[in-house]
């Protein structure tokens, strides 16, 4: 029987970073000793870090703190500046007023102390000038080599540069740029890269593969970046928010509680927004971040086990119905067309009879709850209905995994899922794994080889089998 695995669930009801995430993992029990490797050899120079643990609304959190030099600083946790406005900038802010005896003092491993928040404050004109020195402006093609030569397993690579690349896609549309020509400014600086490649050491070291994140809590107001003063959420957030199908709930507490490092790193490991009806939970990680705000600014995450089958999750699904009696037969094979490629999980259509005995069709569309409102659009423009029936339904689902497996006939996408054997009251003895071939790559097979779907079929289960007893 194959141990089971933990869920990560990252509660971010203060908003999310990278820094607060990699601190939630470190505190979940991912190795310091590896990180530290990891982050050394990247080919960044400027930069140290200070793994802490501080007080953040009086309860005990991890602090990881990226330490910059003068040259690399970035002043990313200055409120003063973030929120302070000044009429040469073109906007006018209330300035919050800072005692510099107040800041907290970090030490690195050598002893240094290091101060955050130590820009000019008695001169807020000069904000709109010396934290705009020489960053690195790097484009996504020098970030990615940044991590190709970096000693990172695979895994964790690839998690980096999927955080990365959301990141470049929504700074992109921003700019009105393409993915290849955008440049990042403060993501592309030294601490996100070392915030970044250290939330994907933290995730693989511990072994993570499934990630619930239901909603990401954000403040309002307005705050300083490259770009000048823009509204939160700033517009990174919401084209990552917008691309990637993340829940936001906008609080009353001014400021930014979601950076654009924080977003992409949710898109990009969430496997689900959905928790479980009844869970277990078997570790809780606490980290902190660095800006002094209403709400606290932690991120909370739990390892949790669902209450039931380990092999099979809970979810939501929609189901749209539609009595169809005068649309023809060309039409609503159109229309299945429409629905599937905007999203539809499956598209049915079933004989029925209406008053007056009229045969008819229903119309069955299965869908996440996001989807609703384009498919709706798709059924009435395509169809004569004039309504439609809305259900939500909850499923139990077995976890699958797609894998491209190679074959004598040609590489094969295959769905594996495990299905668990129960004997009694839920006791797992043997777990059978099931293989399913993906039907356009025997398709594709097919038209190639001109051999008949069946014949290929066989062929390829036939040699997955022969490869598992291997």
């Amino acid at each position: 029987m194959n141990e089971k695995k933990d869920t990560l669930y990252l509660e971010c009801y203060s908003g999310i970073s990278g820094d607060m995430v990699t601190a939630a993992l470190l505190d979940l029990g991912a190795d310091e000793v590896v990180l530290r490797k990891a982050l050394a050899s990247l080919p960044l120079d400027g930069f140290s870090i200070n793994i802490s643990r501080v007080k953040k609304a009086r309860l005990d959190a991890c602090d990881f703190d990226v330490v910059l030099d003068a040259e690399h600083e970035n002043h990313d946790h200055d409120t003063a500046y973030l929120y302070g406005g000044v009429e040469e900038c073109g906007h006018t802010h209330d300035v919050h007023e800072h005692n510099h005896d107040e800041h907290d003092h970090h030490h690195d491993e050598d002893g240094h102390e290091h101060r955050h928040g130590h820009c000019c404050h008695d001169h807020a004109a000069e904000h709109c000038h010396d934290h705009e020195h020489d960053h690195a402006h790097r484009g996504l093609a020098e970030v990615l080599d940044i991590l190709n030569k970096a000693d990172l397993t695979d895994r964790a690579r690839a998690t980096a540069v999927r955080i990365f690349t959301i990141l470049g896609q929504a700074e992109a549309k921003a700019h009105g740029a393409t993915l290849e020509t955008v440049h990042f400014h403060e993501v592309g600086a030294v601490d996100s890269i070392v915030d970044i490649t250290a939330a994907a050491v933290c995730l693989d070291n511990l072994g993570i593969e499934d990630v619930i994140v239901p909603v990401l809590y954000e403040g309002t107001g307005s705050i300083r970046c490259a770009h000048g003063v823009l509204p939160i959420p700033v517009p990174a957030v919401v084209n990552i928010a917008a691309a990637e199908h993340l829940n936001l709930h906008i609080t009353d507490a001014k400021g930014e509680y979601v950076t654009p490092t924080g977003a992409a790193i949710a898109a990009a490991v969430r496997t689900s927004d959905q928790l479980p009806a009844e869970f277990t939970v078997s570790k809780i990680g606490l980290g902190a971040g660095k800006r002094e705000q209403e709400l606290p600014g932690l991120v909370r995450a739990m390892l949790i086990r669902p209450a039931g089958s380990e092999y099979a999750a809970q979810d939501v699904i929609y189901k749209l119905e539609s009595n169809i009696d005068d649309t023809t037969g060309e039409a609503l094979g159109y229309v299945m067309e429409r629905l599937l490629a905007a999203g539809a999980r499956d598209v049915q259509y079933s004989p029925v009879y209406m008053k007056k005995n009229r045969p008819a069709y229903l119309l069955t569309v299965l869908c996440l709850e996001e989807d609703i409102p384009a498919l709706e659009e798709i059924i009435f423009a395509e169809t004569t209905t004039i309504g439609i029936r809305r259900v939500r339904m909850e499923r139990s689902i077995l976890k699958r995994h797609i894998y491209t497996i190679p074959t004598s006939l040609g590489d094969v996408e295959v769905k594996m899922c495990l299905v668990p054997h129960c004997s009694g009251n839920e006791v797992f003895e043997d777990v059978e794994e099931r293989c399913y071939p993906e039907y356009e790559s025997i398709k594709a097979i097919c038209k190639r080889t001109g051999r008949s779907y069946q014949d290929v079929t066989r062929q390829v289960l036939r040699e997955l089998a022969e490869n598992k007893e291997d």
